[in-house]
Order: C-alpha cells, then structure tokens, then sequence
C-alpha cells in the first residue's frame, strides 16, 4: 500500500473520535485565576482545591483506572513511555489483553518479569500497537484489506469478516474508549 494512501487514511481518520479518542469539549482559551492578596495576619489559608477535570483522562490513565489492564500499564511504566502516551497525541492504541500478553510471552519464551527488563523490546511491542493518528471503529471498519503504519514503524493489517474486526490475528473486542489523547 502507498505511504500516500496512508496519509490520506491517517489524515481522514484523524477528524474522528479515537478508540482512545481526543476529548473536544477543552477551550483552547487561556485560564485566567487570581488569588486574594496576601494578608500580613498570622494564620494561613489552605490552597484552593483543584478543579474537577471533565472527560476523560489520558490513554494511561484511562487503563490504570479501567483496572483491565495491569500488564499494559506496568509495561508502558517499566519501558517508560508513560509521558510519551500521556502527551497531546492524537493516538489509537490497540491494547492488548491480559490474555493477549500471557500468549506473546509463551510465543515468545519470555517471563513477564524478563520482558519488562527488556526495554528496547518492550517498547518495540508496545509502539507496535499504537496508531499515531485518531481512528474511531467507524474509521477502522472501512480499512478492511488494508495495511495501517503503527508507531514504530511496522504496518498492521485490518480484516473485518462477518462484522469482526481483526488487527493482525487478533480479534477487536472493544471499541471507542475515550480518552483525552
């Protein structure tokens, strides 16, 4: 498949909302607060508490608190992309699953403790399922028989036979979590 498809896919795909979807409801105005003056008497006053956040949070913290996948989230910390997957994005993750991971690591004849201490390889894994691009399932459900660049480079094949999604060999399960990036 051409880069320049792919371009106009990622490009057509990026107005969309993401599996791990751009929350749109932020203004991009700046914030404006003040503080009262200080005052010169001898008590203190408690710092203002912080506002609720609306939405969601980031693709990180939308897994931590899913609590559905813990191997993903100590995998993304031991391999230190929790800043990288927090940013601003936009970014489709194909998560992998519990079992998903225990069946890489017998592929792979890896213990998860082995893999997490491997970092070069772990981030190999982990960017090899993340999109740099928005792409809700609407979107995804149209690439049947296409190849779709993931962040480290590698492409990734989308079949979709009798309505179920595929990426690679592996069945989509869930579709359109929201994230703030």
């Amino acid at each position: 498949m051409s880069r320049v498809f792919l371009r106009l896919v990622a490009a057509a795909v990026s107005a969309s909302l993401v599996i791990a979807a751009c929350g749109g409801d932020a203004s991009d105005d700046p914030v404006v607060t003040t503080q009262p003056a200080p005052t010169t008497t001898a008590t203190t006053q408690a710092p203002p508490e912080p506002e609720p956040v609306d939405g969601p949070g980031t693709l990180v913290e939308v897994a931590i608190e899913s609590g559905a996948f813990p191997t993903l989230v100590a995998a993304v910390q031991a391999a230190g992309l929790v800043d990288a997957l927090s940013s601003d994005g936009p970014f489709t993750v194909f998560a992998p699953t519990e079992g998903a991971f225990a069946a890489a690591l017998e592929a792979l004849g890896l213990s998860a403790e082995e893999l997490l201490g491997n970092t070069e390889l772990l981030t190999a894994v982990l960017t090899y399922h993340v999109l740099g691009v928005e792409a809700p399932a609407e979107v995804v459900a149209t690439l049947d028989g296409q190849a779709v660049a993931t962040l480290n480079g590698a492409e990734v094949a989308i079949t979709i036979d009798a309505g179920t999604v595929r990426v690679n060999d592996a069945t989509v399960i869930a579709t359109d979590i929201e994230a703030s990036n």
